[in-house]
């Protein structure tokens, strides 16, 4: 199975799982009047619509290189993390906001009930389930997309954990708690969308994959490689790519050059755990 497949049927399996948890917790946080559960349920419908988004993005990252993109088509899943932080930040905004005017009128919602408490808690299961099997899928795969979903995800467990104690609290006729429990999910939805913005901006700049530093000493060490004049090197999604450009002696046979730069070509790629190395020769 390609890659691209194995992320698709990833994504699949998490959309239907998110668009669970989606109804069960709108429809408890609507009939019980409470914010946080509301706000819970916003939260995995941003899943649910993240999922729907990076399942067409997947197709486009995963296509092979052609003549407009010579170094392939991965970024277009990184993008893909900056829609999940627009979304992030659209809900972030709007529980904010809420919770702010639930704390000025000092509103409450209706007591819940055992089923309501175990219909939300169920939910909390099958947040831990598709983080665990989202995080795990992303690193086998190489997916910045699926990690950034699964981290996105993780923010549900937290939110759910402020839902549950604030249909918890209903109980008690606290009339400010609502409010405060829903600026509190704002809070971890912002650090969340800023976490996965500060991972995917460095690849969208082409920060460097790995410190030149380090690509050096490894270029510099094959025997016949008089000195390493240049070192580049970036990051596409799951692809890292560099160009190297070592000097050679003047007298080397062109047979005797290609050897050495075969030889570079191939500790380079190693190290950037197995990426595309191009190497320049120069003669000294």
């Amino acid at each position: 199975m390609s890659t691209s497949a194995a992320v698709r049927r990833t994504l699949l399996l998490v959309l239907v799982l998110n668009a669970v948890v989606t109804l069960i917790k709108l429809a408890v946080g609507i009939r019980r009047d409470s914010l946080t559960v509301i706000g819970a349920g916003l939260e995995s419908a941003l899943d649910l619509t993240n999922n729907f988004i990076a399942l067409s993005l997947v197709a486009v990252a995963h296509r092979a290189a052609d003549e407009e993109h010579p170094y392939g088509h991965s970024k277009f899943e990184t993008l893909g993390t900056l829609v999940v932080v627009g979304f992030l930040s659209i809900s972030c905004f709007e529980l904010l906001r809420q919770g702010a005017l639930s704390l000025m009128r000092g509103s409450t919602g209706m007591a819940a009930s055992p089923g309501d408490l175990a219909a939300v808690a169920s939910t909390l299961i099958i947040n831990a389930f598709v983080v665990a099997y989202e995080s795990r899928r992303g690193r086998e795969l190489g997916s910045q997309l699926l990690i950034a979903d699964a981290a996105h995800t993780r923010t549900d467990i937290m939110v759910t954990l402020l839902a549950i104690a604030s249909l918890w609290l209903s109980r008690y006729n606290l009339p400010r708690v609502d409010g405060a429990l829903a600026i509190v999910v704002a809070i971890v939805i912002a650090w969340t969308g800023w976490k996965i913005l500060r991972a995917s901006i460095p690849v969208l700049v082409d920060e460097r994959a790995v410190e030149a530093t380090q690509l050096r000493a490894l270029a510099g060490s094959v025997e016949g490689v008089l000195e390493v004049r240049e070192i580049r090197s970036r990051a596409a999604g799951s692809k890292a790519f560099a160009e190297v450009t070592i000097a050679v002696s003047g007298a080397a046979t062109v047979d005797e050059a290609h050897a050495l730069a075969d030889e570079v070509e191939r500790i380079v790629a190693e190290r950037l755990g197995g990426g595309h190395v191009t190497v320049h020769i120069e003669p000294k």
